[in-house]
């Protein structure tokens, strides 16, 4: 049994997996995070709506399950599906793994354009701190996930949670420049 938070403007008990965008780092599915702070680093504030940390408990027991590290399967996968290419991993029921920073965009455009090479490219992809993202791919993993409880959060929780992403981007973009650096 695990525990999964998702963060959004409404409670959510029962998800829906294909509510979600089918270009995201792993496909459409519902998107969660075994971690708490986590899950609340990606909420935005918007007008007249409250930002809730869902909880929940996933019996993962009977589950088939992808795990990934950062490599070069979990680039390609994230690859082929913000391209919108058909997901080749449907028959996993959860996919756990990294999160892709916001770079990989560029280092994805730097790649196709013969700058760096394809290692040069995974050198980038691997630079700071790795977040595991947790995603239910099936109606199997939805039926195994139950709606624990819900937060709504305060002012003072939204602020400290930017001030945690704002210190971790700062401190990615540093690393990020020191590794396009030692690529040159």
């Amino acid at each position: 049994m695990i525990t999964l938070f998702h963060a959004s403007y409404s409670v959510i008990e029962k998800p829906d997996i294909h509510y979600g965008r089918k270009n995201a780092d792993f496909g459409q599915g519902f998107y969660t995070s075994d971690k708490y702070e986590f899950a609340g680093r990606w909420v935005v504030e918007k007008k007249d709506a409250d930002i809730i940390i869902n909880k929940y408990e996933l019996d993962e027991s009977s589950l088939k399950i992808k795990h990934f590290e950062r490599s070069k399967e979990w680039f390609e996968y994230i690859f082929n599906n913000r391209r919108g290419k058909a997901d080749y991993l449907r028959e996993y029921d959860l996919i756990i793994g990294p999160i892709a920073n916001d770079t990989i965009h560029d280092t994805l455009g730097v790649i196709t354009s013969g700058f760096l090479s394809d290692d040069e490219a995974m050198k980038l992809l691997m630079v700071g701190d790795s977040y595991d993202q947790i995603v239910l791919k099936s109606q199997k993993a939805s039926d195994n996930l139950k709606f624990i409880s819900h937060d709504v959060l305060t002012t003072e929780q939204i602020r400290e949670f930017k001030k945690l992403s704002d210190f971790d981007n700062k401190k990615y973009m540093e690393e990020f420049a020191k590794t396009m650096e030692s690529l040159s």
